[in-house]
């Protein structure tokens, strides 16, 4: 009977799972990198979009933002006549150059019409002068230079203007609304009006603007 040949059997090396765990966490941080490109690209977009906004707004309340403009006389005022009567027969016939100044703070011109500004005395018209249409630019005053003649011709009640020549000092009072419009970007109008109110007290023994207030 043949002899059995004895033979050494090697059990089989057990299933190595290494490369499966690898692949599976590659796997993941991929996943975990795309998901925080994705949150990075996220917070971008809303910090751009805030930033966005906030320029529109600052840009809406400053560039877009129709000011209204101011009128005012200037202080510079030169009297070329001056002739008054007294106080026992008042009048007056005064010739003055004044110089009017519209400011503009908005970012874009305003263009005004022609405007009458009417100077009065005790409420009663005295002189008017026609201010002829222009433009004040961006950000900037335009000065218009006047001449003015008022007289108390139209004065039915003349006590009053007795005391202030006796007291050398005469104050007349000049308005005017000004009608317009502010453009912005060369695109967009807007219609603006404003109005000039000013005190002049005149010194008349020497010939000069004492005060001059604007409201």
């Amino acid at each position: 009977m043949a002899e059995k040949t004895n033979q050494q059997v090697y059990p089989l090396a057990p299933s190595n799972g290494n490369p499966r765990s690898d692949e599976e966490s590659n796997t993941l941080q991929s996943k975990e990198l795309k998901r925080k490109k994705r949150i990075k690209l996220a917070i971008y977009i809303a910090a751009f979009a805030v930033f966005q906004t906030i320029v529109i707004l600052v840009f809406a309340l400053t560039v877009m933002r129709v000011r209204t403009p101011k009128v005012r006389l200037g202080t510079d005022v030169t009297f070329s006549r001056l002739n008054t009567g007294n106080e026992t027969s008042p009048s007056f016939d005064i010739t003055f150059i004044a110089q009017v100044r519209v400011k503009n703070t908005n970012f874009g011109p305003y263009k005004y019409d022609n405007t009458a500004a009417i100077f009065t005395y005790q409420d009663v018209t005295v002189g008017t002068v026609t201010i002829p249409k222009g433009k004040a630019g961006l950000r900037s005053t335009k000065k218009v230079s006047v001449t003015v003649n008022v007289n108390s011709n139209a004065l039915t009640t003349l006590s009053n203007l007795g005391n202030d020549l006796k007291n050398k000092v005469l104050t007349l009072n000049g308005q005017a609304k000004f009608t317009g419009k502010v453009e912005l970007l060369f695109v967009m109008k807007k219609k603006k009006a404003t109005e000039m109110n000013c005190t002049m007290i005149i010194y008349l023994t020497s010939k000069k603007l004492k005060d001059l207030i604007c409201e």
